[in-house]
């Protein structure tokens, strides 16, 4: 078995800007390599996204988009995030898009 090169994941638009500055860490993109071991295209998976000192978490749906030169995820592996359209369901509505702006 060989290492992907690349991993494509997707994440639906309504996620607020904090929660893509959570997922756009390097510790998320650890995280997630970690968690993907064998991804096919299409797989989808719930995953948890810190929302901070506000509560409840928030789990996240993504979406494997693509998967090139290898058939699971290694260490050396790059985990991209691109946006899906769709909603985020859960967490708390201050960390949402419905959420306040100020």
């Amino acid at each position: 078995m060989n290492d992907a090169a690349r991993v494509v994941l997707s994440f639906p638009d309504g996620l607020s800007e904090w929660g893509r500055d959570q997922i756009r860490t390097d510790r998320y993109r650890n995280y997630l390599r970690r968690m993907l071991n064998k991804p096919s295209v299409g797989d989808e998976r719930e995953e948890f996204v810190d929302i901070g000192c506000c509560g409840d978490s928030l789990d996240l749906t993504v979406r494997v988009e693509a998967v090139e030169g290898g058939t699971r995820v290694g260490d050396e592996t790059v985990v991209e995030l691109v946006e899906r359209s769709g909603t985020v369901e859960g967490g708390w509505r201050v960390q949402s898009a419905a959420g306040p702006t100020e």
